[in-house]
């Protein structure tokens, strides 16, 4: 029996009723604050004007913003209309979001001014020109026949574009009736997001996730580190990671608490924020934890109000999981393990684990699915001990990829068991160990990287012939992307030329850190090329240079 059969609109209307006036959402670095009645007002404007605008239910409409307070409006708007919400990742440019539009089918974009060097407006104008030559809201694009609309959140104006204020006074104007019509027609059964992850295949997949999914996963998530309406959990994770959404905000939503937000990442403003809010719990990726606790001005902040969090997305370090336990207060600190396709939880440790245990394994699995590993090749069911494919059948697994009905087969069996890819083992208590992967995905800092993505997008430049991505071990972010060229006949590319070209297309967390021009690549037997070797090959001509 699952926890909550709601959708996210009624279970939060439901947690207003029971506590109005409790801290929702707090931005402590501008003293912005919203409780769970002001939010759901401010979220009920805006679902109003996204259906007076003309989005109905089932349509997709992409965010593509940094955690600005009104990303969550968004998301709990669209979630009330019913429409589907495509998170957009922050760190994309052109030749993603490009692709993310097409294949997403998306009716409206919402987006901001920008995020590192990427100036989010000009993007959206350089592959959407029409917006700036068309009549607002006739929006239509030869590249992108679903796309009518483009929103701003903030109050510039934006030639073609709509912004925030201009939609909450359309809800303001927009009457109460079909907004509660349309608002009966859901079911937790509907998929309310979609999340883009990274496909062996090259490009991402549509993730396509329902209320039931990430309301019911977050919920476990957040009773597994105990909490209660009195916590205060602080989100220095990107909200467009199930990280953010679900670990974060569902679990967050279904016990009645208070979310202390960040825009970005700034390990002193996350100290800040502990300190200021008497934060409970804290989450992130080890990176994040360890920027934080190897601060100069580390000292300076009182952490003691901190209990429990999360910290996941890559493997957690022994050491720094030690530290963060020591020195940050974080007595109850837990790590979860899985995939976007499982909502994204599979497995978790609990507060009441020893710490040995919360230090080296991803805990049990979670409640009401089921988690098996089994040998890669046979299939068969593997015991105790025995290193094998992590998989997982429940709830939680999505309700497939967006228009990849044979792709969401080569994951999720016929069966229904999501087969993650990655090698763990159970021991005899029933905690799980992640020892490695099957797959050649590169996870650097918390993001997954494909290969094959990187190798399709270097292949477009001229004059290469031929290239394999790899990770390459690194202190810092666990992982980084190398990438091995092999170049046509008489082409003049550098190193240099490979690496540039590569920043102004791709999210920089993808460019490769390191390219080798090689003359051929490590083959079997058979021809296949040998990737681990190229790995080897990429340590030791990283220590000779």
């Amino acid at each position: 029996m699952l926890f909550i059969e709601d959708t996210i609109g009624n279970l939060f209307e439901k947690q207003v009723e029971q506590d109005p006036d409790r801290d929702f959402m707090v931005y402590p670095d501008r003293n912005l604050r919203f409780t769970y009645k002001e939010f759901d007002e401010r979220v009920n404007l805006m679902a109003k004007g996204l259906l007076s605008l003309g989005i109905s239910k089932g349509d997709h409409v992409g965010i593509w913003a940094k955690n600005v307070p009104d990303w969550l409006t968004f998301m709990f708007a669209t979630a009330k209309i019913g429409a589907v919400m495509v998170t957009v990742n922050t760190a994309y440019k052109s030749h993603e979001l490009d692709y993310v539009l097409k294949q997403s089918d998306m009716k409206l974009l919402a987006i901001i001014d920008g995020f590192q060097d990427v100036d989010y407006v000009q993007t959206v104008y350089e592959i959407v020109p029409e917006l700036k030559t068309q009549e607002r809201g006739k929006l239509k694009s030869e590249e992108y026949p679903y796309l009518k609309y483009v929103l701003y959140l903030g109050p510039e104006k934006h030639r073609g574009m709509y912004n925030t204020n201009e939609l909450m006074l359309l809800g303001k104007h927009a009457s109460d009736e079909e907004f509660l019509k349309v608002k009966e027609t859901l079911t937790n059964e509907d998929v309310v997001n979609m999340q883009y992850t990274s496909g062996t295949t090259g490009f991402p997949k549509g993730v396509m996730l329902t209320h039931r999914n990430i309301l019911n996963n977050g919920y476990y998530i957040g009773e597994r580190q105990k909490f209660t309406e009195e916590d205060k959990v602080c989100l220095p994770v990107p909200l467009f990671h199930c990280f953010g959404i679900v670990l974060g905000v569902m679990a967050v939503i279904t016990h009645g608490a208070t979310m202390v937000m960040l825009e970005v990442f700034d390990p002193l403003l996350v100290l800040a924020a502990v300190q200021k809010e008497k934060c409970t719990a804290l989450y992130g990726v080890p990176t994040m934890f360890i920027a934080e606790f190897s601060h100069p001005m580390f000292d300076i902040f009182d952490c003691s109000s901190l209990r429990t969090g999360i910290m996941a997305g890559s493997p957690c370090p022994i050491e720094a999981m030690k530290k963060v336990v020591k020195d940050m207060h974080m007595t109850e600190i837990t790590s979860v393990y899985g995939l976007t396709e499982g909502s994204p939880g599979f497995t978790q440790t609990s507060v009441d684990d020893p710490l040995e245990i919360r230090v080296e394994t991803v805990g049990k699995k979670l409640p009401n699915c089921e988690v098996k590993i089994v040998d890669p090749e046979t299939g068969e069911t593997l015991g105790p001990g025995q290193p094998g494919e992590i998989c997982c059948r429940g709830y939680n697994v999505m309700k497939g990829y967006y228009k990849m009905p044979e792709k969401t087969k080569e994951v999720v069996d016929e069966d229904g068991w999501l087969h993650s890819g990655d090698l763990a083992t159970c021991d005899e208590e029933g905690y799980y160990s992640i020892v490695g992967r099957i797959k050649d995905m590169i996870i650097r800092g918390g993001e997954n990287i494909y290969p094959r993505e990187i190798e399709e997008f270097i292949h477009t430049m001229t004059g290469v012939k031929d290239v394999q991505a790899v990770g390459i071990p690194d202190d810092k972010y666990g992982e980084i992307v190398g990438a091995f060229v092999i170049l046509e006949e008489g082409s003049q590319l550098t190193e240099e030329d490979i690496r540039d070209y590569a920043i102004t297309k791709i999210a920089r967390y993808k460019v490769p850190k390191y390219v080798f021009i090689v003359d051929e690549f490590p083959l079997t037997a058979s021809g296949k090329i040998q990737k681990f070797k190229l790995r080897e090959q990429a340590v030791e001509l990283l220590e000779e240079k």
